[in-house]
């Protein structure tokens, strides 16, 4: 990856996979192996819309869905972090509290390598094709859909939910999200499978 920057001033790089695939690990993991000082994260939930507008838009059943999010403000702003731009803040997804903070996060002028996070960033449908010009590199992550579905029910019972609660969510709104993802997803420059490859 460091090769692949070349000359560059600022490298954006996507990370795309289903809800439960495993982004935000993998997010850690590049950011930790990248040059110190060099590197920031941009997360694509910190540009959900606030349940308060997901309530009026009748959307709030479908949190996580492609139009819960604000793509064009995830546009904006990761046209001003390709052009170099330092200080750059970015929102970020506070799961537990279940809203965004915004400006929770900065984007610093020293930041070479900039990784984005999300389900939706190789989505091949408007308005989600006007990011395809702003990643440098692309990485999407598979994970079967049965695998993807434990982990998912792992993740709200682990928050709270009850166990029929969190299937119901699941089911009607995650693993839709997630064959959505997985179906019309623009192939990736890198495909990494994230789950254990059975013994030969």
């Amino acid at each position: 990856m460091v090769e692949r920057a070349g000359d560059l001033r600022r490298i954006v790089i996507a990370l795309a996979g289903a809800p439960g695939a495993g982004k935000s690990t993998l997010s850690e993991h590049l950011l930790a192996a990248l040059p110190a000082g060099e590197a920031a994260l941009v997360p694509m939930d910190g540009f959900h819309f606030d349940n308060a507008m997901l309530d009026a838009m009748g959307l709030r059943h479908r949190k996580g869905a492609p139009e819960t999010f604000d793509c064009a403000g995830l546009v904006a702003t990761l046209r001003r972090i390709r052009s170099g731009e330092g200080g750059v803040p970015v929102p970020v997804f506070d799961r537990e509290a279940d809203l965004s903070r915004a400006g929770a996060a900065i984007v610093p002028a020293d930041a070479r390598f900039v990784l984005v996070e999300g389900n939706y960033l190789l989505l091949d449908r408007a308005p989600w094709t006007e990011l395809a010009p702003l990643f440098d590199l692309t990485i999407f992550i598979d994970v079967p859909i049965v695998e993807l579905e434990r982990r998912l029910l792992t993740r709200w019972t682990d928050l709270g939910r009850s166990e029929e609660a969190a299937r119901a969510w699941v089911e009607g709104n995650d693993l839709p999200n997630a064959r959505l993802v997985i179906e019309s997803s623009r192939r990736a420059d890198v495909v990494w499978s994230n789950f254990p490859q059975p013994s030969s």
